[in-house]
């Protein structure tokens, strides 16, 4: 009878690595989606960017105004950035990815758009995102952006 504790230790010593290589590979995959939705941005496909997050009434965009739901998220983006010149090129830093769960993670770092003065010119700021593993993968339920004030003209 002595196997059972054996082997019940086994199972709880294994399953940390189970949850560690599950954590890194959710890491991977929600970097990958951060990285997708900065390309897609940069090509000015705000279709494609906005795939990045959930499909659902329920998501939550907080920047200079409150957005709920993904339809008027996405008029958001289409009126705040209707030229291309307003787009411009997107980058993503400092990226850091906390796992919360099997199902939810956060997500924090900072952007930059690069533009020219006539798209409104470059914008800097720093993020907190929340994903959810859906059956299309991770995606963003709740984004808090924050733009920082431009630089001082010197």
């Amino acid at each position: 009878m002595r196997i059972l504790p054996s082997l019940l230790l086994v199972f709880a010593l294994a399953m940390p690595v189970a949850s560690v290589a599950q954590s890194a590979a959710d890491s991977t995959a929600i970097i990958a989606a951060m990285n997708k939705s900065a390309d897609d941005w940069s090509r000015g496909d705000l279709d494609a960017f906005a795939t990045c997050y959930k499909n659902s009434p329920d998501i939550l965009f907080m920047g200079k105004t409150i957005s709920r739901g993904y339809a008027q998220m996405v008029a958001t983006y289409k009126r705040n950035y209707a030229t291309r010149e307003q787009m411009g090129k997107l980058n993503f830093t400092h990226l850091e990815v906390q796992p919360l769960d099997a199902t939810f993670a956060t997500v924090t770092g900072n952007f930059h758009l690069e533009r020219s003065m006539a798209g409104g010119g470059n914008a800097d700021g720093y993020f907190l995102l929340v994903f959810e593993k859906t059956a299309e993968g991770w995606k963003i339920v709740r984004d808090d952006s924050t733009s920082l004030p431009p630089a001082a003209k010197k």
